[in-house]
């Protein structure tokens, strides 16, 4: 896509933000809409808005967009959507399926001080799951681009763990997509099965963009070596203990923390230290580490979904993925 396209097409996702909502401190627009530069009118375009005060944003939206919400939770009033978000949710509370000049979107919105700790902590691994894949940043006041860039350095810390010695720019980047979907119940009945591969086909050179300036600051401190075959390049990765400490180290105290304790051998504790020195262990923890996030996050999530969108809304939205999860099984 071109730079004129490429703006034509940030002022057409930009247009709910002049149009329709209240004033946000950061957007970004994400998902398969993404892929193509004119979506078709059945898709559903998603936002995330992230701002300093939800309380008052909802307060603001209720007023010019009731239709909106649910009928029972815009009777509750911002207070209630706020602390369902924060109390049932992991801080994000969707509205699907709003109808805009002919298009349909969804935004969730979040405080902003919720979105910056999961992007430098994975505390939630919900959203920094999000800005770990390519998306369209529309605003963005409080410079999260920057701050992501800890986010896109971990998430690619955390893959090069899980894959093998030698790997292809590809799988880089699959591993890359496939974190924040590890544990995640949608994918067992109600996602795409090839939801990954077709991300990652659809968006490579955004995720070289993306990504290659921290490769080759890998490259530069010998942790990786590369080759290319056309225009592919593939990778070699040192996997010694030092390397593997100082992958594990780059890592959010989060994930780190889970290693204190948990890990026995012939019912004796591993030290930490021994678990980031070995490739296998390391990559184990991490696994389960993401899992138990992923998996929690969703269910709360689901749930959150499910009570502020009420049975019919709910519904619909559940019935669409798995129809598109049921398409890719049976294709």
């Amino acid at each position: 896509m071109n730079a004129v396209a490429e703006e034509e097409r940030a002022a057409e996702l930009a247009g709910p933000l002049r149009d329709l909502l209240p004033p946000v401190d950061f957007c970004c627009a994400y998902g398969s809409t993404l892929l193509h530069a004119r979506p078709d009118g059945t898709s559903m375009v998603d936002y995330i808005l992230g701002v300093a005060d939800p309380l008052q944003w909802h307060s603001e939206n209720l007023e010019r967009n009731p239709a909106h919400y649910s009928r029972w939770m815009s009777s509750f009033g911002a207070g209630a959507i706020t602390g369902l978000a924060d109390r049932v949710g992991v801080g994000v509370y969707f509205n699907p399926f709003v109808e805009w000049r002919g298009k349909r979107i969804k935004y969730g919105v979040v405080r902003m001080r919720d979105l910056a700790m999961d992007v430098l902590t994975w505390d939630r691994f919900y959203l920094s799951g999000r800005l770990q894949k390519p998306v369209h940043v529309l605003v963005d006041n409080w410079d999260i681009r920057k701050v992501n860039s800890i986010n896109l350095e971990m998430a690619t810390s955390a893959s090069l763990l899980l894959l093998p010695e030698e790997f292809a720019e590809y799988d880089l980047y699959a591993q890359i997509c496939s974190l924040s979907y590890m544990g995640d119940l949608r994918m067992l009945f109600a996602e795409d099965k090839d939801k990954v591969k077709k991300i990652v086909e659809g968006s490579f050179q955004s995720f070289q963009l993306m990504y290659r300036p921290l490769l080759q600051e890998y490259i530069a401190e010998g942790l990786l070596k590369t080759s290319s075959h056309g225009q592919y390049k593939t990778f070699r990765q040192d996997c010694g203990p030092s390397t593997t400490n100082e992958l594990f180290s780059v890592l959010p105290w989060t994930i780190q923390r889970q290693m204190q304790g948990r890990h026995t051998l012939h019912g004796k504790e591993i030290p930490p230290r021994t678990i980031a020195s070995s490739k296998d262990m390391a990559a184990n923890c991490v696994r389960r580490a993401l899992r138990r996030r992923v998996m929690v996050s969703s269910v709360r999530q689901a749930v959150s979904g499910l009570l502020a969108s009420g049975g019919a809304v709910a519904a619909q939205y559940l019935a669409k993925k798995m129809a598109k999860a049921w398409q890719s099984r049976v294709a």
